[in-house]
Parts: C-alpha cells; sequence; structure tokens
C-alpha cells in the first residue's frame, strides 16, 4: 500500500493513503536513508510504501525517491541533519522586521538551503501593520525588499491581522505544495488561519493549552487546500546551520555571487583573498550586498562542527 505522509509527530506518521484513507503508522525497523544521517528518516511530504503485521500494527517500509527537500543541520547533533520537509513545489519563508527581528543571517542560509536541493522560495516580510508609524523601520523594510528582489527573490508585504498582501500568497497556492517556515513568532499560524479559516479553531485549542498567546506548532503537518494542493505548517525554527555542502559549492547557491564568479581569476576561487577575485570586487563596488557576502563567509566557516550547537 502507497500512501503521502501529512503529519509527523516524532513516533507516529500520518499516511493518506492512494486510496483516500488515513492511516497511523511507525518506522519499521532501523530505518535509515541512504547517504543521509538524519534525526527524521521520514518527513512530511514523502511518499511511502507501508505494511500491517498481524496485530494490526501500520509500518512504513519504504520511501520513493524525493525531487527535493529542505534540509537543515539538527539542533543537538551537529554531524546530523533535519529533514524539513519534502517534495514541494514551493516555500514561503516568512520574516518579520521587528517583534522579532529576521536576521539576513538566517533568511541567506534557508535561501541557500533551498537553491541547492531546488526548491523555490517567496520570501513572505509579515507584520507590515506594525510599522506603519516606525520611518526608519519602514525604510528597513524597503531596503530588505530591494536587496532580495535585487538578488532575484520574490518578496511579498503581508499583515496577517490586516489582510494586506494575503491575496498575493493565495494566487500562488493553487495545486501545490507548499511550506511555510521561519522563525518562532512570525507569525505562520496567524498567516494560515487566514488561508484556512477552517483550522482557526484547532489553533486557538492549542495556544490556549500552551497558554502562551500565540500558536506554538510542535509537529510538521501537511494541511490540504480547497483549491488544491497542501500547505506544510512546521514548528518555529530558531537557526539554520547548513548541512552536506561542500565549500566549494556554496558560492553557487548565493545566485549574485554565482553571476560574478564567472568573472574571477582562478577557477577554483574562494572569494576570500584571491588576487583578480570577481566577487571580491562586487561587494566593494556595493553590486553584492555586504550582508550576503558575510552570510557566504558564514557558511563557509561551517566545517567547524562546534559552530552551531549553542546557536540552536
Amino acid at each position: 500500500m502507497k500512501g503521502l505522509v501529512i503529519k509527523n509527530t516524532g513516533s507516529w506518521y500520518s499516511v493518506k493513503t492512494d486510496e483516500g484513507n488515513l492511516v497511523e503508522c511507525k518506522i519499521k525497523g532501523n530505518f535509515r536513508l541512504k547517504g543521509i544521517r538524519s534525526t527524521n528518516p521520514v518527513a512530511v511530504g514523502d511518499r511511502v510504501e507501508i505494511v500491517t503485521n498481524q496485530e494490526g500494527t501500520a509500518f512504513i517500509s519504504g520511501i520513493e525517491d524525493r525531487r527535493n527537500y529542505i534540509i537543515r543541520k539538527s539542533q543537538n547533533l551537529s554531524k546530523q541533519s533535519h529533514i524539513i520537509a519534502a517534495n514541494v513545489d514551493l516555500a514561503f519563508l516568512v520574516a518579520t522586521i521587528a517583534h522579532p527581528q529576521t536576521s539576513t543571517t538566517f533568511i541567506d542560509r534557508f535561501l541557500a538551503s533551498a537553491e541547492a536541493y531546488s526548491v523555490p522560495v517567496v520570501i513572505v516580510f509579515n507584520k507590515v501593520d506594525l510599522l506603519q508609524d516606525d520611518e526608519d523601520a519602514m525604510r528597513y523594510l524597503d531596503m530588505m525588499v530591494n536587496l532580495y528582489e535585487t538578488v532575484g527573490y520574490r518578496c511579498v508585504r503581508v499583515s496577517a491581522v490586516t489582510g494586506e498582501g494575503l491575496d498575493q500568497l493565495q494566487s500562488m497556492l493553487h495545486d501545490q505544495i507548499t511550506l511555510l517556515s521561519g522563525n518562532s513568532g512570525v507569525g505562520k499560524s496567524t498567516i494560515i488561519n487566514r488561508l484556512l479559516p477552517g483550522v482557526n479553531l484547532r489553533t486557538a485549542e492549542i495556544s490556549e493549552a500552551h497558554d502562551t498567546g500565540m500558536h506554538t506548532t510542535t509537529f510538521s503537518e501537511m494541511l490540504p487546500l480547497p483549491q488544491g494542493g497542501y500547505l506544510i505548517d512546521t514548528p518555529g525554527v530558531k537557526g539554520f546551520g547548513s548541512f552536506d555542502m561542500q565549500p566549494e559549492e556554496i558560492g553557487s547557491y548565493f545566485k549574485e555571487i554565482f553571476h560574478f564568479s564567472k568573472d574571477c581569476r582562478f577557477s577554483n576561487c574562494t572569494h576570500t583573498h584571491e588576487p583578480g577575485c570577481a566577487v571580491i570586487k562586487a561587494v566593494e563596488d556595493h553590486y553584492i550586498a555586504l550582508s550576503r557576502y558575510q552570510s557566504y563567509l558564514g557558511m563557509l566557516k561551517d566545517k567547524d562542527e562546534n559552530k552551531y550547537r549553542e546557536a540552536f
């Protein structure tokens, strides 16, 4: 029997079978993915094969090849990964200028990981209603939008409270599997409530149970859309340590660095110190944003295995 993993609670997986049934499954045996050391070998969005034993318990016995996935370094185990979601058509990276402020480092790391695994990203700047009376914050928002649109990413200004920009998000969801990701507190759950009003009660109940004043997502789940497709709700991410990237590859995951690197004097240029480096010159001439270049340099240093243990 085959199906789609639509929820992962850590120990149990909800699989929607091709016949339309919902089956609660466990992982069969010592399940390992080929070549990937992961804390969650099965992820939301995976196409899987399931079997049942004589007691009627269902087990996931196999995973179909993934066309892509979003992966990051595990929170506690630096040599292992955590797969956020698999087989994604689009990712909404939800960011905020304030309350809380999303760092460019986090944004750049997410974008680079998505580039590495061929996942298109739209940056959703939420809570713009909170910036109306703050000229400095509005200028910073304009600068951020200009930066990432110039690089080549679509940016949408959204207020999940007033509804601004939500129609733009709705227009992108049709028949797509769309991942929502971002730091804790940026308003992912509120956006989902506006895009999918039917899940509002569930979210309110979880908020009250945790007594946090906000929805705290503790597991990943695929929410079916009335227009076809799914919206993937995921727990908030504190940091985004890159995983399984070779230093010589990282530059190609930054669109503008890859563009200018073609003019470097040396084909194996690391863009850190070499003479005739077109990337360094582009940074000096302000064709590449200093923040993006610093994010690139930070990812080059990720080979230090202890670098992200404290950050998560």
